[in-house]
């Protein structure tokens, strides 16, 4: 007797199980990652079973119903990518398998995402929020925190889960770099400002008070940098994102335009228009592929333009004036063409 062939629902979770194991073994991937695989895979193979098809034996005219179907749901353009990509990978790893001896989604092309500049902060309105975050708290332990998390989320361009889970370890001895952990457990070195490093002291210090408060009381210190009651033990980026709103609104900034990641698209944004190289804001960022770092290109386009300009022997005097939507530097308005008035 043959053995019953697969349910949807057994199928779709063994497929989907080994895929999401391969993804963290192999490639290291995040947990969050994992996750929005995870939940994009089982909404597609939940709409094959009500189809009455499989994972397995799905084609490419099912896969293109389904995104079909998503953008009737009026899901935006970025998430209808992203489920396509899920759905490629997983049919990509099953093929090298031998789970299938076709790919459907080989030759699919998604919506794409759309080509958005990152967002971010000007210079002054990131000084309002270091000023704003000096007087947020209540104690002066409490200020100490804030001015050392808003300092050295700018300082260097940390992802808030970096920032937030920092060890205590790696602060101690007024360091001039700190060694942070990112994504895939990659590595790097990341320099500290003057003001970043004045910050982590003064709070360093509070955090050893408390420490030894806390022996005092038979409590076990926490490991972190910025610890806090809960299941993580640190600060949550969740709780980090609400301070940083209130940081706006007492800074007179629009709460809705401040986030960490605009502070971290400051950093780059910032460090690039002052003539930073791009391979060098890449190792700070902790951006496995120079693309990533690619997007911070567009403040370049000014100042380049002005380069050439400049200093290129073939620059003519009519490009100075295109430049500069006047006349050139040495011009006598006097020598300039009468006007002519109507047509």
């Amino acid at each position: 007797m043959t053995a019953a062939a697969p349910t949807p629902t057994a199928e779709a979770a063994r497929w989907i199980s080994g895929f999401l194991e391969a993804q963290a073994a192999e490639r290291d991937a995040a947990r969050n990652t994992l996750l929005a695989y995870g939940r994009d895979l089982r909404d597609f193979a939940d709409w094959l079973a009500r189809r009455g098809t499989t994972l397995g034996h799905a084609g490419r005219p099912e896969i293109e119903a389904y995104l079909v179907a998503c953008e009737a749901q009026g899901l935006a353009r970025a998430t209808r990518a992203r489920r396509l990509s899920a759905i490629r990978q997983i049919y990509r790893f099953a093929w090298s398998e031998g789970w299938r001896d076709t790919d459907p989604a080989a030759e699919l092309r998604g919506p794409g995402r759309p080509g958005r500049l990152p967002r971010t902060l000007a210079e002054d309105e990131v000084s309002r929020l270091m000023e704003a975050a000096r007087a947020h708290g209540r104690t002066q332990a409490e200020r100490a925190r804030t001015t050392c998390l808003i300092e050295m989320i700018y300082a260097t361009g940390l992802r808030v889960s970096e920032l937030v889970s920092l060890p205590l370890a790696a602060a101690r001895g007024d360091p001039e770099m700190l060694l942070v952990r990112g994504k895939g457990g990659r590595e790097r070195l990341v320099p500290l400002s003057r003001p970043a490093r004045a910050a982590l002291r003064a709070w360093v210090a509070e955090r050893e008070a408390a420490e030894d408060s806390a022996r005092t009381c038979a409590r076990a210190p926490s490991r972190f940098l910025f610890p806090a009651r809960g299941r993580t033990g640190h600060l949550t980026r969740g709780g980090f994102h609400a301070m940083l709103k209130d940081i706006a609104v007492a800074a007179g900034l629009p709460p809705d335009r401040v986030s960490p990641h605009r502070l971290r698209h400051a950093f780059a944004t910032h460090l690039l228009a002052g003539g930073a190289d791009l391979r060098v804001i890449q190792t700070l960022l902790g951006h496995a592929d120079i693309s990533s770092t690619e997007i911070y290109t567009h403040v370049l386009e000014d100042r380049l333009r002005r380069t050439v300009l400049e200093h290129h022997p073939l620059a003519t005097e009519a490009d100075a004036v295109t430049d500069t939507g006047g006349a050139a530097p040495d011009a006598d308005p006097t020598d300039r063409p009468p006007r002519h008035h109507g047509a």
